[in-house]
């Protein structure tokens, strides 16, 4: 009606969390098909491949750096640190992941945006595992730490963590970017990334050149993932066309 608020298509502030702002075909954030494909997988296959060669030169370069965060392994600070490695290790950060998409299916009640925020953070994070074995970069060495961690069975560069935790981030970004609480994402989601660079680096699991790579890492790779899983792949799949939710 003429003089209503809903007179430019837009909705109020008490429209659902994930849908648009805009009344158009629901596209979602993070379904918003990318003006420059090509570049976002070039650039995601160029920060693979310099990544990894960078992992090769690092040695022990910030030893002394990880020796001085590691000094800071104690009361609160150390307990929090701790707890923040155990929350999204492997298994957990699968467990919530999967708890998310579930929860986007149901507000949405569409598979879609669903299946690509999952897929995006999976996308992006499992590699980061194989170049990790191919570097085979290890660890801080714990007989130098002034508060050792118990000792990990596998490389440490890049960090799975971060990768992980920046890889969340970054599609919960763009799942919202068309909803009030984007802003709201973006500014938690860098409390969360700087949390987890300085957890990982303060336990002395991984180097901070580990963690830093790994998030230049999740930043480069996931636009790249995502052209290819959610603009390439998805709408190749019938039951994931638009209008099929």
């Amino acid at each position: 009606m003429p003089g209503s608020d809903c007179d430019d298509g837009g909705m109020t502030d008490d429209a659902p969390l994930l849908r648009p702002r805009r009344r158009e075909p629901a596209a979602y954030g993070i379904l918003e098909r990318s003006p420059y494909p090509l570049v976002s997988v070039a650039i995601a296959v160029i920060a693979v491949v310099v990544i990894t060669i960078v992992g090769f030169t690092l040695g022990t370069v910030d030893l002394g750096l990880s020796t001085a965060l590691n000094a800071l392994h104690t009361g609160f600070t150390g307990a929090f640190t701790t707890a923040v490695y155990h929350v999204i290790s492997p298994a957990p950060a699968i467990g919530i992941t999967v708890v998310v998409v579930a929860v986007i299916w149901w507000r949405t009640r569409d598979l879609r945006p669903a299946l690509a925020f999952g897929g995006t953070i999976a996308i992006t994070w499992v590699p980061s595992a194989v170049v990790k074995e191919i570097v085979h970069r290890a660890r801080p060495d714990v007989a130098v730490l002034p508060h050792p961690f118990p000792v990990q069975p596998d490389p440490g560069y890049p960090s799975g963590h971060t990768v992980y935790i920046t890889a969340f981030v970054i599609a919960l970004i763009w799942l919202l970017r068309e909803t009030r609480w984007h802003r709201l994402a973006l500014t938690l989601g860098v409390v969360a990334i700087v949390i987890v660079f300085f957890a990982v680096s303060i336990d002395a699991v991984h180097y901070p050149t580990d963690a830093a790579a790994s998030i230049l890492w999740a930043l480069a790779v996931a636009p790249g993932v995502r052209v290819v899983w959610v603009d390439w792949l998805m709408p190749r799949v019938p039951f994931l066309r638009p209008g099929r939710g």
